[in-house]
C-alpha cells in the first residue's frame, strides 16, 4: 500500500512527518499486521468480542450514574 502526502513549500519535516503518521494510523495497517501474525480461532474471536462488548457496557453504566 502506497500512502501519499502533500508537502506544502516551507512546510517543517516534523509536521510532514505527523501528517504520514496520521494517516498509517487511519490506514490500520500495523493493526492489520499483527493481528496476521498469529492465529486466533473463531470461537475464541467471539468469546474475546462479548467480553470487550460486557467491559464497555459496564464503563457506560457507570458513567451515566
Amino acid at each position: 500500500m502506497i500512502l501519499i502526502t502533500s508537502v506544502r513549500e516551507g512546510e517543517s519535516i516534523e509536521k510532514a512527518l505527523k501528517k504520514i503518521k496520521k494517516k498509517f494510523d487511519k490506514t490500520r495497517i500495523l493493526k492489520e499486521f499483527r493481528e496476521k501474525q498469529q492465529y486466533i480461532k473463531p470461537s475464541e474471536y467471539r468469546r474475546n468480542e462479548i467480553s470487550r462488548a460486557k467491559y464497555r457496557e459496564k464503563i457506560k453504566l457507570k458513567n451515566n450514574e
